[in-house]
């Protein structure tokens, strides 16, 4: 099964406090290990949500709001992809984590094509795969 582990933002990253070497060197051994397991799809820090925006759809229109924005306990400021056996799984990854101090990590399932099998039809499930299989592609050689 694939999650998303979700790093809720703080004070300090909303500051666009950027993490110590120490810091960022505890993450990088942590997502060596996360790799050479062949749990790591994916991760991302992301910047302050002072330098985002939020659009909201209502009533056929589209409203644009800069941000930051207020709730900071709604706000993410990283996440990764793993390919996980369970959700048990996951947090025992998870708990091997360099993190400290409070931080608050989410984790949520992603959604398979198979479970939308009742809903979807022959000719979705084919553009989905192509779909991902481009987006896949594309990653692969922004990475390299």
């Amino acid at each position: 099964m694939r999650v998303m582990v979700i790093v809720k933002a703080n004070k300090e990253c909303e500051a666009g406090v950027l993490p110590s070497t120490e810091i960022l060197a505890a993450m990088g051994k942590y997502n060596q290990e996360l790799t050479k397991a062949g749990v790591m799809l994916a991760a991302e820090g992301l910047h302050a949500s002072s330098k985002g925006k939020r659009v909201k759809f209502s009533g056929g229109k589209h409203i644009v709001t800069d941000g930051p924005f207020p709730e900071m306990k709604e706000l993410i400021a990283g996440f990764w992809l793993w390919q996980v056996e369970s959700m048990e799984n996951a947090i025992e990854w998870l708990k091997r984590s360099p993190f400290d101090g409070g931080m608050e990590i989410e984790i949520r399932q992603v959604f398979e094509a198979a479970d939308f099998a009742d809903n979807s039809t022959p000719e979705l499930k084919e553009n989905e795969e192509r779909s991902r299989k481009q987006a896949s592609n594309r990653a692969a050689r922004a990475n390299s």
